[in-house]
């Protein structure tokens, strides 16, 4: 017989997380700026009991699992709601045979919160694809890019789940279809491009080298450094997806690189403030980015990620295919052909015009 779910009562104390519940004689205390979390049964009672240290982070698995064993309960984990469901496919990553990134691990715990807050409580197995698609269609009429995020998130768990493990009857994601892809993020224009050159300084302007010329993520930006060079390209692997590309070390970044400082650790580091020395954080290199849009008009719309269309584009236009870019670069063909589609086009339109230009020109010659 299925396992009821844990009873909890509404707590909101941590600064580090949203409201959430904890499970009776779960209590919290805070030294030193932490959040330590413990359970008693009986607390402040002449029948207390023992006093048991919980792991730190109460929306975590292992917290949940450290609390059963608290109270006394052994056994299988139970799987027989969503949200229990999802802690048991969490605790299994590390012994799964295909092992997942740190990216990718992250970007499932973020997009399964989202099921968790949807439909945590219902039996895993009362689940429906009508259920699932009225959630993907809600979040996909205003973000696209999240509903797939959410759909492939959940659609892993469940082939974990079914097969051999028997933990759900069916798939509640069969015939939910994700969103289309969209043009992916816009490159910076030939005017953008040409304003960077021209002003960008500093730190900003070493991240606007390696971007546009390595076609690297942010969170891959700031982790770049000489240690990373292999033999005339840089090799780092991704933290978002684990696949290690080999981007060339192309003349104009070369003979950028060739001003900076020679130095251990990764190229980008804090400038001011009392970071200053720091490497940086993606987060602090979206923030520098976003002031200096806020500041100057020219820079409008522009995102560190269009960069990656901007390098794919330079080496579409330079004769590699979309497969050797793949690789130079750590993008799936298919998205590669996505950014190129609007250069490809325009390159296509415009050798058609050459044509007829030298045609119109024989012709007149010849008359």
């Amino acid at each position: 017989m299925p396992r009821k779910p844990l009873m909890t009562r509404s707590w909101s104390g941590c600064v580090m997380c949203a409201k959430f519940s904890l499970p009776p004689a779960v209590h919290r205390v805070k030294a030193g700026g932490r959040d330590y979390f413990y359970y008693q049964k009986g607390r402040n009672t002449p029948h207390a009991g023992p006093r048991i240290k919980l792991p730190g982070d109460p929306q975590s698995p292992e917290f949940w699992v450290a609390v059963r064993q608290a109270q006394g309960i052994v056994g299988p984990i139970p799987t027989d709601t969503v949200g229990a469901l999802i802690d048991a496919y969490m605790i299994a990553w590390p012994s799964l045979p295909r092992k997942l990134s740190d990216g990718t691990k992250a970007q499932y715990t973020r997009y399964l919160r989202v099921v968790r807050d949807a439909w945590g409580n219902l039996p895993a197995n009362d689940l429906r694809p009508s259920h699932v698609l009225a959630l993907i269609e809600k979040i996909g009429a205003e973000k696209p890019g999240r509903a797939n995020n959410v759909l492939d998130s959940l659609r892993a768990m469940c082939r974990w789940a079914i097969g051999p493990r028997e933990l759900l009857l069916r798939d509640p994601t069969q015939g939910v279809a994700r969103y289309g892809a969209g043009a992916g993020h816009l490159p910076w224009s030939a005017a953008q491009l040409q304003y960077a050159d021209d002003n960008f300084q500093g730190m900003i302007r070493r991240a606007y080298f390696l971007g546009r010329f390595t076609g690297q993520r942010a969170s891959d930006l700031v982790r770049l450094g000489p240690t990373d060079i292999d033999d005339g390209g840089f090799s780092l692997p991704q933290k978002k997806t684990g696949v290690r590309p080999w981007c060339p070390i192309f003349p104009e970044l070369e003979a950028e690189m060739a001003t900076w400082e020679k130095r251990p650790g990764p190229y980008l580091l804090q400038e001011t403030g009392k970071n200053a020395g720091k490497p940086f954080t993606p987060n602090q290199l979206w923030k520098e980015l976003d002031k200096l849009r806020s500041q100057h008009a020219e820079l409008s719309g522009v995102v560190w990620h269009g960069l990656r269309a901007n390098a794919s584009i330079h080496l579409r236009q330079n004769g590699y295919s979309a497969l050797q870019i793949s690789d130079m670069v750590g993008m799936s063909v298919e998205t590669v052909e996505r950014y190129c589609r609007h250069a490809d086009r325009k390159a296509g339109g415009q050798a058609v015009l050459r044509q007829i230009k030298e045609r119109n020109q024989i012709k007149t010659v010849k008359e």
